[in-house]
């Protein structure tokens, strides 16, 4: 595992728009729809706001987990099929589990879940997976990063463990070709207000969970890693438990580059979920 290096052929940033939440007041619901072609359904306003995207692999040797709350690494995986289920969960899991106590000093990470992107429409129907999210949004909230924890763990085993220090790490990556269309948007985690965060309602199927969705700051500080191999990964933090000054939460979105050739191949790409827990005497902040 390494940093990756610049690619020059790229410019420093872009000009794009994101979709912020509109806040009204009311608090938007999100539902979650069965894999395949038909997008998200969703309450609330949202509009697209004009921002500056930099180029995240000028400076990435310098990002930080615990600051900017996002890192960008070279890592290699023996997965052979994403859309192989089975694979996924019986090779790249322990891949992820790994990489992620390597990069985080974490004593114990769940693996818990994954979602594979497709950014047209015949591949989501044909591999069943899900579109890009073009909302601006971070995955868990204050009260659903550690229901998550009870969600997954047994009723005795989570009250103790959300006792320690915990987050949950995601990795993002492409799976087939490098992505040139609808990449990954990321803010520094120290350009968000908590008053840009707007706890949203998700529904599952068979559960009720909770999202930020993110209204607009012209402060708001944007990065993404334009051509990602499959030999790149982002990792990034979309919830902490520590409030001492560490990244917290980690705002994303999918976005059209406007430098991206009129051919080039529809985005695929896979993130996966964990819980990083913390013994006590790992308080020194991630790199």
């Amino acid at each position: 595992m390494a940093r990756p290096g610049k690619q020059e052929q790229s410019s420093d940033f872009v000009e794009s728009s994101l979709n912020y939440l509109v806040d009204t007041g009311e608090k938007p619901v999100s539902y979650s729809a069965a894999p395949g072609a038909t997008p998200v359904q969703h309450t609330g306003r949202y509009e697209e706001r004009a921002v500056t995207i930099h180029n995240g692999r000028r400076g990435a040797d310098r990002l930080s987990l615990d600051r900017e709350g996002f890192i960008f690494i070279n890592h290699d995986t023996r997965v052979a099929d994403f859309y192989d289920e089975d694979e996924v969960r019986s090779v790249y899991y322990p891949e992820m589990e790994r990489l992620v106590k390597e990069l985080t000093g974490a004593s114990r990470v769940l693996v818990f879940d994954h979602t594979l992107r497709a950014e047209d429409d015949q591949t989501r129907e044909e591999k069943k997976v899900r579109e890009p999210v073009r909302r601006v949004h971070n995955d868990y909230t204050e009260w659903s990063g550690p229901q998550r924890v009870r969600d997954l763990c047994p009723a005795g085993e989570a009250e103790s463990l959300l006792r320690c220090r915990f987050a949950v790490i995601q990795v993002w990556r492409p799976i087939r070709k490098a992505v040139r269309t609808a990449p990954l948007a990321i803010a520094d985690a120290r350009s968000i207000a908590p008053k840009d965060l707007i706890p949203t309602e998700r529904k599952y199927p068979d559960r009720v969970g909770e999202i930020y969705h993110i209204t607009f700051n012209p402060d708001h500080c944007w990065f993404y890693f334009p051509n990602m191999q499959r030999n790149e990964a982002l990792v990034f933090k979309t919830y902490e438990s520590a409030k001492d000054g560490r990244a917290r939460w980690t705002a994303h979105a999918a976005f059209d580059d406007p430098t991206s050739p009129p051919d080039a191949p529809a985005r695929e790409s896979i993130e996966v979920r964990m819980l990083a827990f913390f013994a006590p005497a790992a308080t020194a902040v991630a790199s």
